[in-house]
């Protein structure tokens, strides 16, 4: 599966509804990574490569969305997106982790093993 461009309505649809909930409550099933990128930004287009290969290498344990900052302004307001790329990291357990900058290859496989496979999501 290759990478998901996502827009703000998907991402109140199957990440997080910021306008109806007041805690973060991951809605997605699988552990996920969000590319806040913009079209114009070199590093940006360093790692999108990367996050292609990587989407194909955890398919169907991961998924990787990406968020264009020019097209969906709002989310990228909620988050406070000052530098991109940043990445919005949610493991298995839910919990959200936000990284700016553009990741090698090498740490990103060690964040998606250690960090997103690692912690079982827990029924309530």
């Amino acid at each position: 599966m290759a990478t998901v461009q996502m827009t703000t309505q998907d991402f109140k649809d199957k990440v997080f509804n910021y306008e109806t909930e007041q805690d973060w409550k991951y809605l997605g099933q699988l552990p996920a990574i969000i590319d806040f990128y913009a079209d114009w930004c070199g590093p940006c287009k360093m790692v999108a490569p990367i996050l292609e290969e990587l989407s194909k290498e955890y398919d169907g344990r991961i998924v990787i969305y990406k968020v264009n900052t020019d097209v969906e302004q709002e989310l990228s307001s909620v988050f406070g997106i000052q530098s991109i790329p940043t990445m919005l990291f949610i493991g298995a357990d839910g919990e959200p982790m936000m990284q700016p900058g553009a990741l090698p290859k090498h740490v990103l496989k060690k964040v998606i093993e250690e960090k997103l496979l690692t912690a079982v999501k827990t029924e309530e």
